[in-house]
């Protein structure tokens, strides 16, 4: 009995300890070791996959041992290249749910080794959703060729394709895919992404059903753009959008990307209904954002002058002068109907813009980016995060979740303890997913990188990530499957009319927009 007791602790030291130990001899250097991914006093949660990192010191050999109060003996591996195994992780992460976990690196340069200072985190109680959507795009403006939209499971490394647009691509056509978003973080198994040019509309997953709708009506701006599922009911609202881009010759910032016009509608899944919500031809409306309730539809717009002798050159022109501000409006799920629009956030007084609120799971929070103008905010590097208290509408500090680089688009986990978000920090180039920790006291911690299974992954990705979305469920059509819906004839939408009480319709400048567009010059 003793020898086989001593032979299950060898197996599993060669699982946990990966065949090394950590030095007894080694001389202290006062700093911390130099690595990527850097994530020393990050909040981590405590079902995350392994973080994985690249020691960056010059040395002959190279060891980590990550530990906690409770697991003292914890892991520790050979480097330079740190690969920490899934479940050894996994059960130190458990170990230390509440407390915090030490990462010691060594470093051996010429007989000697060297033990640099403690990197701390902090381990959550709280874990995060399972699962995560994005769009992976080249970081161009100039193609769209390749683009796909994948699922992550951030408990571990795996990642699969949901659709990629090369499969009806061609040399004449091409596809653009917009965003994936779920209904309640995927709950309900329901989901949709937009699909521009060939073969064009929004597709719809219920369950393993895929259907396509074409949602541009004779009455309506565009097809539906940028969704928010509302999280009880299987109606969307949508802004429908005529965005455009203008080319600056000077700008080292090249490229801007405009809208010429935009309004908000609702869209009833089960009888295929379009209705407006907001169709003013001299508001810009955009982003809309549930609350957690289902009872007020958040969205952001700019006031525009239409009287304008040419609203479009005067936009290409002064696309700096373009402000948007926050508004809501309460919804009546019974009458399926909206009351009036009244300003949340002043973004114009402060002479900047907002784009894309986001309400906290609670409904005691509004997340949204804000930046100089406009409100396509991943190109402007002087986009941040911005959150309000809705209880004292006070800011709350979340300065430090930002950079002197982009921070644009962010999502609320579904237990609103962590926000995900993107940002161009690394580089300035290329949009990278980063997770903080948000207290139950609305306190942000550091920021860290959505790791992945090699660590230099994200300095040879030539893909920007895009539009991230968390899910606790993974979303259940195979690519085959959404492949075979997205070639289907798209089922038109049938328009019903305004859904505002009391507030006849205002017609959309649809046509005038078009016809001076036509004429437009390239800026």
């Amino acid at each position: 009995m003793k020898r086989y007791h001593w032979l299950f602790i060898v197996w599993a030291f060669a699982l946990v300890g990966c065949h090394v130990s950590v030095p007894d001899n080694a001389s202290r250097v006062h700093r911390m070791a130099n690595v990527y991914p850097d994530c020393h006093d990050a909040v981590l949660p405590p079902n995350i996959a392994p973080m994985n990192f690249n020691i960056l010191e010059q040395g002959d050999e190279f060891i980590a041992h990550v530990y906690s109060d409770a697991d003292p003996s914890g892991i520790v591996c050979e480097g330079p290249t740190i690969y920490f195994p899934e479940k050894a992780w996994s059960t130190l992460l458990s170990s230390a749910k509440g407390k915090s976990i030490t990462t010691d690196i060594y470093v051996k340069n010429d007989g000697q080794w060297q033990l640099f200072e403690s990197i701390k985190n902090k381990v959550a109680e709280e874990e995060i959703d399972h699962y995560i959507t994005y769009r992976l795009i080249p970081p161009s403006y100039e193609g769209y060729g390749q683009l796909a939209i994948c699922q992550r499971n951030a408990t571990n490394f795996e990642e699969r394709v949901i659709y990629d647009n090369r499969f009806y691509d061609n040399e004449e056509n091409g596809q653009c895919i917009n965003c994936h978003v779920p209904q309640d973080y995927n709950r309900t198994h329901r989901s949709q992404f937009h699909i521009r040019q060939e073969k064009g509309g929004t597709v719809f997953m219920d369950g393993n059903q895929v259907k396509k709708i074409d949602l541009k009506t004779d009455q309506t701006l565009a097809a539906g753009v940028y969704p928010a599922w509302h999280p009880k009911r299987n109606i969307i609202a949508y802004s429908v959008n005529k965005t455009y881009q203008v080319f600056h010759t000077k700008n080292l910032q090249k490229v801007e990307v405009m809208d010429f016009a935009s309004d908000l509608i609702l869209y009833d899944v089960e009888n295929n209904r379009v209705y407006d919500i907001d169709r003013a031809a001299d508001e810009f409306e955009s982003f809309p954002a549930w609350s957690a309730d289902g009872k007020t539809l958040y969205f952001v717009s700019a006031h525009v002058d239409v009287e304008a002798d040419s609203l479009v050159d005067r936009l290409v022109n002064d696309y700096q002068g373009l402000h948007y501000n926050i508004y809501k409006r309460s919804f009546d799920e019974k009458t399926m109907s909206f009351g009036e629009r009244e300003l949340v956030f002043d973004a114009a007084a402060l002479n900047k813009s907002a784009a894309f609120p986001r309400l906290s799971p609670d409904g005691r929070y509004l997340l949204f980016s804000m930046a100089d103008y406009g409100q396509f905010h991943i190109w402007h590097h002087s986009s941040d995060l911005f959150m309000i208290d809705l209880t004292t509408n006070e800011l709350v500090d979340v300065s430090k979740m930002n950079s002197p680089f982009t921070e644009s688009y962010h999502a609320w986990s579904s237990n609103g303890r962590w926000i995900l978000f993107s940002s161009r920090r690394e580089d300035g180039n290329f949009t990278r997913l980063y997770m903080a920790y948000f207290d139950k006291n609305g306190r942000v911690s550091r920021p860290f990188v959505l790791p992945q299974k090699e660590p230099d992954t994200y300095q040879r990705m030539m893909l920007s990530y895009n539009v991230p979305e968390w899910m606790v469920n993974p979303v259940s059509p195979t690519l085959s499957e959404v492949a075979h819906g997205v070639g289907q004839s798209a089922i038109p939408a049938q328009y019903a009319g305004s859904s505002i009480r009391g507030e006849s319709k205002k017609q959309s400048n649809t046509q005038e927009f078009d016809n001076q567009l036509k004429n437009a010059v390239p800026y």
